[in-house]
């Protein structure tokens, strides 16, 4: 019978290093399994208990707990504690130690669409590694263990998947919509083609936010749509800059993509009122909606009075889970939805059933659930020690949309070749994106993306010197010059 730990019973030394506390909890629980102070299946202290032992927060320890859940070391069930997970001893003497202390596990492999660098910051990549493992692997085992799919998915399929969405959407972004409401498709990409088709945008105008995201223009593009630049501001777009000839307009209203920028609530109001009062269509892009950090949650632009007949809602696992998935769902207005069904049969575009089948039981778990407050904390944590490192070497430029999503803009002065600069980060090591590369007119905003869900604190300082080098010589030079923003800092 495996023993129970108790606080009583189990005694950690804390390491005096420079680490976030929930690190040194998490590794002090490490070395107690290394040690034999914790075996097979023993019962952790209630984080309450053991935070009043350690003399620290409770927050502290929930976090440490959580990172040892993401690593395997430990399980946690509601209702059952915290216990030793079966394999946990052996890769602990092995000298595994949580994922989130080690950078190696959280530097991102080589994405073939990026240049090589020794460490990629593009924006939009989650930290797959802060997946659980276990919960995964249940997930994806049960989707294999099912019978072997013998149709072809379509729009009325993947009845699960729309079924565990819905409630996700209710409790998370204020949607309600019913599971027939729902179109499972491979992609953001491929749900604006089957919007396009459904609103007939073939040869209309559609606003745009400028600089926006460079693959929803081109989707709508390639079928057909006029695409219109509509510059973004503080307050995301201004529904004021909208034109009659104007059938639909395309944002990201929670954190808009790239500038970061959070759509205020009266700018959404207007906006959903004025599409009802103009027939236009909105196609609202959650793509990160779900990270937030220390403010409140808005409303989606769907869940606004008005929105359900209006606003096509799109959101994607790319962003919280890995766009490896090629997964994302749909929402078409209401009056549209019958021709969203057509236009998904007519083109083909499908998600594989067992890839849908082990996403649904991966919300169904409340796998889901557990991985978004896991991730939001980890986020949170590096995105402050970036922020912090770069104030500390580039004070007089203020990372713009930071309250949420997975990355920061660092504007740059109007002067200012970002696209030379960014080349000039890369030669150092870091990838970054410009905003050359979401920019549909060369009169827009310059600057750099940041991306921060997949840089480990540990690298926080050194990314930040990098980019502080580079783009305080460039900033230094354009001002010198009063020309081309060069890159005298690399």
């Amino acid at each position: 019978m495996a023993r129970t730990a108790s606080v009583s019973t189990l005694h950690l030394t804390l390491d005096e290093t420079a680490e976030p506390l929930r690190r040194r909890i998490a590794g002090a629980i490490v070395a107690a399994l290394r040690s034999g102070a914790l075996g097979p299946g023993d019962l952790l202290p209630p984080s309450r208990a053991l935070a009043a032992d350690l003399g620290v927060s409770r927050a502290a320890v929930v976090d440490a707990y959580d990172e040892l859940s993401a690593a395997g070391f430990v399980d946690t069930r509601t209702g059952s504690g915290t216990r030793v997970a079966p394999g946990a001893v052996a890769a602990a003497r092995a000298g595994v130690t949580p994922h989130v202390t080690a950078p190696a596990a959280t530097t991102p492999t080589t994405d073939p669409g990026h240049a090589e660098s020794d460490f990629d910051l593009s924006p939009g990549y989650p930290d797959t590694g802060l997946v659980a493992a276990r919960d995964w692997r249940s997930a994806w085992r049960a989707a294999a263990s099912a019978p072997i799919p013998g149709f072809v998915p379509g729009p009325h399929t993947h009845r699960r998947l729309r079924q565990a969405l819905a409630e996700h959407l209710r409790r998370t972004r204020g949607v309600a919509a019913e599971p027939e409401e729902i179109l499972v498709v491979p992609g953001v990409a491929a749900g604006l083609r089957v919007m396009a088709a459904a609103a007939d945008l073939d040869g209309r105008q559609v606003a745009f936010e400028d600089p926006g995201y460079t693959k929803a223009r081109l989707a709508l593009l390639q079928s057909g749509a006029r695409i219109r630049p509509v510059a973004v501001g503080v307050d995301g777009l201004d529904p004021a800059a909208l034109h009659l000839d104007d059938v639909a307009v395309y944002c990201t209203p929670a954190h808009q993509f790239p500038l970061g920028s959070r759509m205020s609530v009266a700018r959404r109001a207007d906006l959903v009122a004025s599409a009802a009062s103009t027939g236009r269509w909105i196609i609202e892009d959650d793509y990160d909606g779900e990270f937030r950090y220390g403010v409140a949650s808005l409303p989606a632009l769907r869940a606004i009075d008005g929105g359900r007949d209006r606003v096509a809602y799109l959101g994607t696992a790319s962003k919280v889970i890995t766009p490896s998935l090629r997964l994302a769902w749909l929402i078409p207005p209401a009056p549209l939805l019958p021709r969203a069904h057509d236009a998904l049969t007519a083109t083909g575009e499908s998600v594989c059933a067992i890839t849908a089948d082990a996403f649904a039981r991966f919300v169904e778990s409340g796998s889901l659930t557990r991985h978004l407050a896991r991730a939001s904390r980890t986020y949170s944590a590096r995105r402050e020690a970036f922020i912090d490192a770069l104030a500390a070497r580039l004070p007089d430029v203020t990372p713009l949309g930071v309250e949420a999503g997975l990355h920061v803009a660092l504007p740059l002065p109007d002067q200012c070749d970002d696209a030379a600069v960014a080349d000039a980060i890369r030669e150092r090591g870091f990838t970054v994106r410009p905003l050359a590369a979401y920019r549909a007119t060369d009169s827009g905003p310059r600057g750099l993306l940041c991306g921060y869900a997949r840089l480990p604190e540990s690298r926080a300082d050194e990314a930040a010197q990098v980019i502080a080098d580079v783009v305080s010589g460039s900033i230094e030079a354009a001002a010198g010059s009063a020309g081309n923003c060069t890159t005298s800092g690399s």
